[in-house]
């Protein structure tokens, strides 16, 4: 299903280190699927022109009423102002009575080592839905 390959609105310097965030959605129904997707779209190109963002991944799921995001960013306060701004802001509370589970993992790498893999990305996303079921 569709995927956006990464993207790299701001190279990184070689020497900095990245924060990254990757999340994983769930959408209620097979009905929110083309709302969130194209919601999705709207918070894509608002990355690429974000201050302080090293690269964006999307990948749709659709049948499966899931959608991945990975990005990576100069600092979580760099993260924080693009999540704050709109559309970006204006989605998260809009599509919140859409979503069945969310989960969202953060970590930290050299800016070498950017673009981030997916398989890596997924596996920490597991990993961290894991952590989440057992702390409620």
């Amino acid at each position: 299903m569709p995927t956006l390959p990464w993207t790299t609105p701001h190279a990184a310097s070689p020497h900095a280190r990245a924060v990254v965030m990757a999340s994983r959605f769930e959408v209620r129904s097979l009905r929110d699927v083309p709302r969130f997707f194209w919601k999705s779209l709207a918070a894509w190109w608002q990355v690429r022109s974000a201050p302080g963002a090293y690269g964006a991944s999307l990948i749709a799921r659709p049948t499966q009423r899931v959608f991945y995001t990975l990005s990576a960013w100069e600092s979580r306060e760099a993260l924080y102002a693009y999540a704050r701004a709109e559309p970006h802001r204006g989605i998260m509370t809009g599509l919140r009575a859409t979503m069945r589970v969310s989960t969202f993992t953060f970590w930290e790498v050299p800016a070498t080592e950017l673009p981030i893999g997916w398989d890596d990305a997924k596996r920490r996303i597991a990993d961290q839905a894991r952590n989440d079921e057992a702390s409620v």
